[in-house]
């Protein structure tokens, strides 16, 4: 019976190399592995073989059993995927790909930062969760100011919230730091808002220096410098009077519209203004130093914030905020 099993391997192998399709695979396993194949009647005699010799003889019959299975089954994934392959002409062009871009937001916030670190500024960043210290009452905001209804805060729980700007960053660096300072906090940051020109979470630039007989008239040298660089060289800067609870004096800054430059009566950009709110700024408090043991007898400084997106829309003409984050290919493949 041995003899015989080792007979029928011999043939199973010789003729499993002459298949050359799926449907002489199939053939073939009926042949020798369907329910009369030759392989399947010989091993159904095992009671006729002597006792001795039927471990060798289920052994020989699992292991031929298996090896054919298996080669038929790698032939006949072979042979679909050979029949299914659509040849390909190598001497055909390659398909182009598309160039990667930047998105506008990152494009602008790379522009903002090289203008600043130009100017000797470091960049620092913090954590998107604060607490209420860092983020109000370090910055002369208590809990029950009326100041704080300037934001509309993100709360996660008693302790912790998203912070609505980056000033905390300045603390933190403030109270690990001694003057001089000189850093821009680049970083998103959230409040409960959302329309056309409001996000409930967008992008922010806020810059510290510190050092001593810094005055007002280095704020404007600073940020007039640095509104040249991003916008150009003709575009004009103004300073209006306002209030911040961590600046004293504080102003808003305005450029020009560039749309109509100023001139046009009936542009809507500038809602006839001819100018176009961009940041805020003024001189640290000195409550603000207090908060982090700096002398403000000793030491002076500024401080700025400006929104990364509103910079964007004003450069590339956008109207909707939103926009920036539909993942809208046919809008961000124009940058």
């Amino acid at each position: 019976m041995l003899d015989e099993l080792e007979k029928i391997k011999k043939l199973a192998l010789e003729e499993l190399q002459s298949v050359t399709n799926s449907d002489e695979a199939e053939s073939f396993r009926i042949k020798y592995l369907g329910k009369k194949g030759v392989l399947t009647k010989h091993l159904k005699n095992l009671s006729q073989v002597p006792p001795e010799s039927r471990p060798a003889f289920g052994r020989l019959g699992n292991e031929l059993k298996q090896s054919l299975n298996k080669a038929i089954s790698i032939y006949s994934k072979s042979s679909s995927v050979k029949k299914n392959t659509k040849l390909e002409d190598f001497t055909l062009p390659g398909e182009s790909l598309k160039p990667p871009r930047r998105h506008p937001i990152r494009t602008i916030m790379s522009q903002c930062l090289d203008v600043f670190k130009s100017m000797g500024f470091e960049s620092k960043t913090g954590p998107d969760i604060e607490t209420d210290f860092y983020n109000f009452q370090a910055l002369g905001i208590p809990a029950d100011h009326p100041a704080k209804d300037m934001h509309d805060t993100f709360y996660l729980n008693p302790k912790g919230l998203l912070r609505t700007h980056t000033s905390p960053v300045q603390i933190r660096t403030m109270e690990k730091s001694s003057p001089p300072i000189r850093i821009i906090a680049p970083g998103k940051v959230y409040r409960r808002d959302s329309d056309v020109t409001h996000l409930p979470m967008f992008h922010q630039i806020e810059g510290l220096l510190v050092d001593k007989d810094i005055s007002f008239a280095d704020l404007k040298g600073v940020l007039e410098m640095f509104l040249h660089g991003v916008f150009g060289s003709n575009v004009k800067v103004r300073f209006r009077p306002s209030y911040f609870p961590f600046t004293e004096p504080s102003a808003e800054v305005d450029i020009s519209c560039m749309n109509c430059d100023g001139n046009n009566k009936d542009c809507r950009v500038c809602s006839n203004t001819g100018w176009l709110e961009i940041a805020g700024a003024g001189m640290v408090d000195p409550e603000v130093f207090r908060s982090v043991n700096y002398d403000s007898d000793e030491w002076t400084g500024f401080a700025f914030g400006l929104g990364i997106e509103r910079i964007a829309m004003l450069i590339y003409g956008v109207t909707d905020i939103r926009l920036f984050y539909e993942n809208d290919l046919y809008f961000l493949e124009n940058f």
